[in-house]
């Protein structure tokens, strides 16, 4: 694709996987989605019930996918001797400090007064994410987002904030998979302000659980030798379109595809950067080497674990509303076995696929307003890993 073509290629798909499930709900010719427009989102009455058959198939989806994280070498990978874990290095100044907001905020989350407990979503979370860099750093010796790129870690909260706004946009088009039921704790306008400075630190912490994965070369390599997979412009093209089409059904159709809002856009933005010739998690499966998009999808996944049990914890300890943020879950076919109360067992498992969304997200904005999408993996790349493992990754980030 030429040069002068690549930035507005990407900003249109952006554009139109935004406007695509709006084109589906009125091509079904029943207006606008029930409770379209009230933010933040309200539960929807009407979901389906449970229905064995689509649980049958989450389930057989979901076994896969953990066969294929957990024994590899079912699906072509050869084993690697990882690299020797360097001797972990002192804690930064900015550690400490992220440990005693965390705790302080979780227990006042929890355990402190309604009024209290309203306004700690996100110190909370910056707090943790400021100790997960600091963890970062003492594993790699320095390397790590806010040691070497503070820049970045603004951008990306501001692209957070942007990013989850339209995934609340597009759970419209769902009718409202995931709702907050506590939203009257504030103003309209207070929700506006409070709720976009929460959304900063989705971003964030997904990059920051995967720089410390990225960390243990043991795990690091674990998916580095495997099947080689170069998509065909073809395959590429038709991926794209695949995304268009489950976008615009989602619209149509929004209980039976509630799962496109994770796949569409994935597979739309995944398609639209290869095509322009941009890198992206998925350019080293070419070599083998299936580790990025793995580790960020596992890195979403631990991480999910923690957004759920904060929030479960937010209001089970409790007998009035106190948080703001806090969510439920409204799923069609397979709400059942709920971990930490409200979300289903199955529903951990799309936390690896909106991880690597988060990424792709990310490096879509990042070229469409000409910035360095470099996030800092190729720091504790080099600091934790072989001389041939870094100058192998090295070449791979400069494709």
């Amino acid at each position: 694709m030429p040069t002068a073509l690549r930035r507005p290629f990407l900003l249109a798909c952006l554009i139109i996987s935004a406007f695509l499930p709006l084109l589906g709900t009125l091509f079904r010719g029943h207006g606008l989605p029930e409770g379209y427009g009230l933010f933040p989102p309200q539960q929807v009455p009407g979901t389906p019930g449970f229905n064995e058959w689509y649980f049958a198939a989450g389930c057989g989806l979901v076994v896969g996918i953990s066969l294929f994280l957990v024994i590899p070498r079912l699906f072509g990978f050869k084993p690697v001797e990882p690299a020797p874990q360097p001797k972990p290095g002192p804690f930064p100044y900015w550690f400490a400090p992220g440990v005693v907001v965390m705790l302080v905020s979780w227990g006042l989350m929890w355990f402190g007064s309604p009024m209290a407990a309203r306004f700690t979503f996100v110190p909370l979370w910056w707090g943790f994410i400021f100790a997960l860099d600091g963890w970062v750093y003492s594993r790699t010796n320095g390397a790590s987002i806010v040691a070497g790129r503070k820049h970045e870690m603004l951008i990306l909260a501001v692209v957070s904030a942007v990013g989850w706004h339209l995934f609340e946009y597009l759970n419209y088009f769902v009718l409202s998979n995931w709702y907050y039921p506590y939203s009257d704790l504030l103003t309209p306008f207070g929700n506006l302000v409070w709720y976009t400075l929460s959304y900063t630190t989705v971003w964030p912490v997904c990059f920051v659980w995967y720089l410390l994965l990225a960390s243990f070369p043991a795990l690091r390599q674990r998916w580095t030798n495997g099947p080689r997979f170069a998509p065909s412009k073809s395959l590429l093209v038709a991926t794209l379109l695949g995304g268009f089409v489950l976008l615009f059904l989602l619209g149509v159709f929004p209980s039976p595809l509630f799962w496109a809002l994770w796949v569409g856009p994935l597979a739309i933005l995944g398609a639209a950067l290869h095509l322009a010739g941009y890198w992206t998690p998925f350019a080293p499966a070419a070599e083998g080497d299936w580790s990025r998009f793995l580790l960020m999808a596992l890195a979403t996944f631990c991480n999910g674990f923690v957004w759920e049990l904060w929030n479960f914890g937010s209001q089970a300890f409790r007998n009035v509303p106190a948080n703001p943020n806090y969510w439920m879950y409204d799923v069609p076919y397979m709400n059942v076995i709920h971990v930490f109360s409200e979300m289903p067992l199955l529903g951990y498992f799309g936390y690896l696929f909106f991880g690597v969304l988060v990424w792709l997200f990310w490096l879509a904005v990042a070229h469409v307003i000409d910035i360095d999408p470099d996030f800092a993996h190729q720091d504790v790349v080099v600091a934790c890993s072989s001389p041939a493992e870094s100058e192998r990754n090295a070449v791979a980030s400069a494709q």
